[in-house]
């Protein structure tokens, strides 16, 4: 990608480039300046409560009402009674799991603090809203619960929630959440935790199912040339896909050189903080290597562009292969042959056509628990 495409790509972006002139961006400001009181409205907020000025307002002010100022009833006026909200282990279907599944948390990690470090969005207030926030989150585990006896010890993990939003509502939720690594920092060992994890599973009744192919190639044929740009919305998201394309389903892990700045900042799960392309390269490469048949899916994308300059870019995505050899995966031990499915998250930011940072996000307890629950399945008579 060359600095006139850059340049080309940020111009496309047309009218949500000069309305997210407007929109407050989490970058650079203190806490107290991504919630002001009497801001006025930055955009079309129809059917939003009347304190939040904009999308970034509302996700950054709702979360921090509702998870730090212990406003857990809020969810009721913040959430459909028909959530889905797809966590990593399993999927919650209703607003009472949701407000549930909260309180437990509280419980277990009293003292945590979820800092908004980026917010990438998209939508209007006609049609809604699609949030992809990234939360730094921090504290200390001091008390009982799903981790077990408190351990006293501190934590910091990085969490992305892509949220559908209409009305002040949100009906459609993402979240994931590096579980994996606050268990290595509290010093929980994390194969008897995934181990009773696949248990609750298993004992309702969910298996782990191989359905054979998964369409990465089709029978003897070579990976599609050229993937499916339908969800994109520009040029400069057209190019995410493509490249994604090319380094994870076609294995073309060089082009990582092309579309990496020298100086990348590679932030990844298990809190790594790496540097340089030789860092990126690595961890795809090990990513890949543990599910070396996996096909790569992205599942929603967008982009806005960024006060610090270049633009910001959000991926879902699901990667669905065998854990068939060594790589990235240590928990996971020796190829094992069972089906895993990888749901995570990407943030990119551009500037002068390159990938100057990227925060990865996905949990290898979730892999672990489906390789338990496989696992476990194997033993049944």
């Amino acid at each position: 990608m060359t600095q006139g495409k850059a340049k080309l790509d940020v111009d496309a972006l047309g009218d949500a480039g000069s309305v997210t002139g407007r929109v407050l961006q989490v970058e650079r400001r203190d806490f107290v300046d991504l919630v002001p009181d009497g801001r006025p409205r930055a955009q079309g907020m129809r059917g939003f409560d009347p304190v939040y000025s904009d999308i970034v307002d509302y996700i950054v002010r709702c979360t921090h009402r509702i998870w730090d100022e212990r406003d857990v009833g809020l969810i009721y006026s913040h959430y459909t009674h028909n959530p889905c909200v797809y966590l990593t282990t399993r999927t919650l279907y209703t607003r009472e799991e949701v407000v549930h599944d909260t309180i437990q948390r509280l419980v277990s990690l009293p003292e945590r603090r979820g800092m908004a470090t980026q917010v990438i969005w998209s939508g209007n207030d006609r049609d809604g809203f699609y949030t992809s926030h990234l939360v730094t989150g921090s504290g200390r585990h001091t008390q009982p619960g799903i981790y077990g006896p408190p351990t006293g010890r501190t934590f910091a993990s990085r969490t992305i929630a892509d949220c559908m939003v209409f009305e002040n509502k949100i009906y459609r939720e993402w979240i994931v959440s590096d579980q994996m690594a606050i268990l290595k920092q509290l010093g929980i060992d994390p194969h008897p935790f995934a181990e009773q994890v696949a248990r609750g599973h298993f004992d309702k009744g969910f298996r782990a199912l191989d359905i054979g192919e998964n369409r990465r190639m089709v029978g003897q044929y070579p990976p599609e040339a050229e993937p499916d740009l339908e969800i994109a919305g520009n040029d400069i998201e057209r190019q995410t896909l493509r490249w994604l394309h090319e380094v994870y389903n076609r294995r073309m892990f060089g082009t990582i050189k092309d579309v990496y700045a020298p100086t990348v900042m590679y932030h990844g799960p298990l809190m790594a903080e790496l540097y340089g392309i030789a860092a990126v390269m690595h961890q795809t490469i090990g990513l890949v290597g543990s599910l070396p048949d996996a096909a790569f899916m992205p599942q929603h994308i967008c982009s806005t562009p960024c006060e610090e300059g270049g633009t910001k870019v959000a991926v879902r995505w699901v990667m669905e292969g065998h854990h068939l050899g060594y790589g990235l995966l240590h928990e996971l031990g020796a190829p094992t042959g069972k089906r895993v499915q990888v749901m995570g998250m990407s943030h990119f930011h551009y500037k002068e056509g390159r990938i100057v940072d990227e925060w990865r996000v996905y949990d290898e307890l979730a892999l672990l628990m489906q390789v338990k629950l496989a696992q476990m399945a194997d033993t049944e008579p």
